[in-house]
C-alpha cells in the first residue's frame, strides 16, 4: 500500500459537505445488502507505514463493509508501482509533490452516476451545494449523517420535486429517468465491474443525459479504472497548460500524446494534475 498519505485523503474529502471528518477519522455511509451502515475509518500510522482502525455500527455487515472500504480507499492495490512509473515521466515532480495520494472512490455506484450528472457543466461549489440539497431531501438520516438515496426513491419522484432543488429541467429528467432504468433492471451498474471501459461507455452513452465526461468520471471515481484520461475536460487541459507552462490550451492531438506517455496509469496523471490546480 505504501506510500499512502491519509492526510491527503482527508483534505480532498473535506471539500464535500456530505462527508464528516473528525479527529482524523472519516465516517463513511454505505448500503450493504440494502441496509444502511456507517463505517468509521481512522488512521493510526504514517505515510511510510500506514495503518488504520476500521469499525462499523452494524456487526452483521461488518466484514462486507470493510471489504468495500478497502477498495474505496485504495488499500487493495499498491501505489508504489504507479509512483515508480511516473518517476520515469515528465510528471516526476508532480508525483513527488503529491506522493502517496490515492484515488478514493465514491461510496456508491448509483450515487456516483447521479452526482456526475448533477455536477455537469457547473461550478464546483454550486455542484456540491446542489448535491447536498439532493441528499438531504431524498436521502436517509443516520444520526448526524445523511446517506444518499436509493434509486427506488428517486424513480418514484416527479421531475418537479427535483426542479424544486434548483436543478435544471433536463437534469431533473435525466436523474429520474436513469433511476427508473435501474429499478426496472434495464441498467445494472454493479455488473459493470466485470465489463471493459469500452463496454461500460457503450452502455452508458446510449442513455439520455450521459455523455463522455460523465462516463469518464464514472469509470474513474465509480469503478476505479486506472487508465482514464478525459481529454475534453477543461480543468485537465488547464492543469496541463499550467504545469508545462504552455502558451496555449493543449489541442486534442497533444492531449492524446500526453495520454500515451502516461499509460497504463493515465487516471493517476489526471487526478494529480487536477489536484495541482485545486
Amino acid at each position: 500500500m505504501t506510500p499512502y498519505d491519509f492526510t491527503r485523503v482527508c483534505e480532498r474529502l473535506a471539500r464535500d459537505p456530505l462527508v464528516r471528518i473528525q479527529h482524523n477519522e472519516i465516517a463513511v455511509p454505505l448500503y450493504v445488502k440494502e441496509t444502511p451502515v456507517v463505517v468509521y475509518v481512522k488512521s493510526t500510522g504514517t505515510k511510510e507505514k500506514p495503518s488504520f482502525v476500521v469499525s462499523c455500527d452494524n456487526e452483521q455487515h461488518k466484514e462486507e463493509a470493510i471489504a468495500r472500504i478497502s477498495h474505496i480507499f485504495h488499500w487493495d492495490r499498491s501505489l508504489a508501482p504507479i509512483h515508480d512509473h511516473f518517476m520515469q515521466t515528465n510528471l516526476r515532480d508532480l508525483f513527488i509533490a503529491h506522493e502517496g495520494t490515492p484515488i478514493v472512490l465514491e461510496f456508491d455506484l448509483y450515487f456516483c452516476l447521479i452526482k456526475c450528472i448533477i455536477h455537469q457543466q457547473i461550478h464546483m461549489k454550486v455542484a456540491y451545494r446542489l448535491t447536498e440539497r439532493f441528499v438531504h431531501t431524498f436521502g436517509e438520516r443516520l444520526g448526524d449523517l445523511y446517506i444518499y438515496p436509493r434509486p427506488e426513491r428517486i424513480a418514484n419522484a416527479s421531475y418537479d420535486e427535483l426542479r424544486a432543488l434548483s436543478l435544471s429541467e433536463r437534469k431533473a429528467q435525466y436523474i429520474v429517468d436513469i433511476s427508473r432504468l435501474i429499478v426496472e433492471g434495464k441498467l445494472r451498474l454493479e455488473e459493470m465491474h466485470s465489463l471493459s471501459d469500452e463496454e461500460v461507455a457503450k452502455q452508458l452513452l446510449s442513455i439520455r443525459g450521459i455523455g463522455p465526461w460523465t462516463v469518464q468520471n464514472f469509470l474513474l471515481f465509480g469503478l476505479g479504472r486506472p487508465n482514464v484520461f478525459p481529454k475534453g475536460d477543461v480543468g485537465l487541459q488547464r492543469a496541463i497548460e499550467r504545469w508545462f507552462q504552455l502558451d496555449h490550451r493543449p489541442t486534442a492531438k497533444e492531449m492524446d500524446e500526453f495520454r500515451q506517455m502516461w499509460e497504463p496509469y493515465a487516471s493517476y496523471a489526471t487526478f494529480y494534475l487536477w489536484r495541482s490546480i485545486e
